[in-house]
């Protein structure tokens, strides 16, 4: 067996053995097993013709065995898939991830703008509000709607038309309202001695440390981008607030290894062609922004600007848009998993946010404490209960202390109840216009993005 693969796996775990769920990959684990001198426990060396089930066990000294389903299932110690056997190795797995991000004037953006602004003028002067109210675009039309019991008196087309205003449209818009009070039901279900969740649900927070934002590097990137194009289309007048676009990044065994493609697509006006657009975005935008990640950029990154040919038409002229249809990019990128609902519109007694942020904050909190390079939080909750159902934890492998320590860590340091949530994270100030474009997390701006100093025994 290889000198450094032999070493590998005495470092591996403190348990005599691995059990590796080879899943459809029984051939390929049978060529690394070759390759690297693997042996089966009676000392006969592996060929590629053997056959194996669809687990094995591996001792620390490079034997192997087959196992039969149930004594895999019933296995206590440390159980992996064949790709995390390999990336546990060093082996070199490569993979392409992409998020995207999108600026305030493509038009589900702009409806999630609006309903924040809704809610923060709310919560100024009414602490307790609870308010849903959202709005969807199209062309000329914008239509709010949703439930708010407040005492505030809040001037929802003032408000809207404003955004619009300064977004850069210059046509008036028709507004329609349907607003309503939350429904009793609901509010005696939440509003008791102490806070109950106003719905249920589950959400999810996720951390890596793979970035100084302790988030995906891919989402980082496409977020950076988009503000900066944002601030650059400011002092132009050629160019317009709808613009989205695409970070792609390869990694190897977990890690970021380099930016492979960019994609930005930006709108502007008739009398620009595709090489100015080219220049000024790469220029302006693009290197600005991986001036930082110079060590991610290689001669194969490949840069794709406006690939359509032509983004005259923009905003609610071109497209339709409604609240809560960017999840993916308000989270993690499609690397952490998310949860079923939004997070725009809803004051901190709705869990679908103020859960998520909760879960943000202590998986940042685990990684920062150096417990784990990555983890993912699941938290679900019931309507009308105080306290969360389930918690899960997940560190992908990467945990540097059992699992059971990270549990007790969470217990001792953090409370999910969401009376606890809402006073610790202070989320009764008018705070929410500002998450709604680039990003809910990874600016340390938010009160879920601090960092506690903790003992972690």
């Amino acid at each position: 067996m290889k000198k450094e693969l032999k070493e590998k796996l005495k470092k591996l775990t403190k348990n005599e053995t691995i059990f590796v769920d080879l899943g459809a990959k029984r051939k390929e684990f049978l060529s690394f097993a070759v390759e690297n001198g693997f042996k089966w426990l009676g000392g006969k060396a592996i060929k590629s013709n053997d056959n194996c089930s669809f687990h094995i066990a591996i001792e620390k000294n490079g034997f192997i065995s087959n196992v039969h389903t149930s004594a895999y299932k019933n296995f206590k110690g440390k159980k992996i898939t064949y790709d995390e056997f390999k990336g546990l190795f060093g082996a070199g797995i490569e993979k392409i991830i992409t998020s995207e991000s999108v600026n305030i004037g493509h038009p589900d953006k702009t409806c999630d703008t609006i309903a924040d602004a809704f809610l923060d003028e709310a919560l100024k002067q009414d602490k307790n509000s609870q308010m849903a109210v959202e709005c969807a675009i199209k062309n000329d039309k914008l239509f709010i709607y949703g439930e708010a019991t407040t005492k505030a008196k809040i001037n929802y087309e003032k408000i809207a038309k404003d955004i619009l205003k300064d977004i850069g449209y210059k046509n008036d818009f028709i507004v329609i309202k349907e607003i309503s009070e939350q429904s009793p039901d609901i509010n005696q279900a939440v509003v008791k001695k102490t806070l109950c969740a106003n719905d249920q649900g589950m959400m999810y927070g996720y951390a890596t440390n793979e970035t100084e934002e302790y988030m995906p590097l891919p989402i980082i990137i496409a977020h950076k981008l988009m503000r900066t194009y944002e601030q650059y289309r400011k002092t132009n007048n050629k160019y317009f607030a709808d613009a989205k676009c695409q970070v792609s990044v390869k990694y190897i065994d977990e890690k970021p290894s380099e930016i492979a493609k960019i994609i930005i697509s930006v709108s502007h006006t008739e009398e620009l062609d595709n090489a100015q657009i080219y220049s000024n975005i790469k220029e302006n935008v693009v290197d600005k922004v991986l001036k930082e990640y110079s060590d991610k950029v290689t001669d194969k990154t490949e840069y794709i600007i406006n690939p359509s040919g032509k983004f005259t038409i923009w905003g609610s002229f071109s497209d339709s848009g409604c609240v809560g249809r960017k999840i993916v990019v308000d989270s993690y990128g499609g690397i952490g998993r998310v949860g079923g609902g939004c997070y725009s519109s809803k004051n901190a007694t709705k869990v679908d946010r103020s859960g998520a942020y909760y879960a943000r904050f202590v998986a940042k909190n685990i990684v920062a404490a150096g417990l784990a390079d990555r983890c993912e939080l699941q938290v679900s909750y019931s309507i009308g209960k105080p306290s969360p159902i389930s918690l899960y934890i997940d560190c992908f492998n990467t945990n540097k202390v059992s699992i059971d320590k990270i549990y007790a860590f969470v217990k001792k340091n953090f409370d999910f109840s969401l009376d606890n949530i809402i006073k610790e994270l202070n989320l009764l100030k008018p705070i929410y216009k500002e998450t709604a474009c680039y990003g809910h997390f990874g600016r340390d701006n938010f009160p879920w993005e601090k960092i506690k100093f903790l003992n972690i025994n």
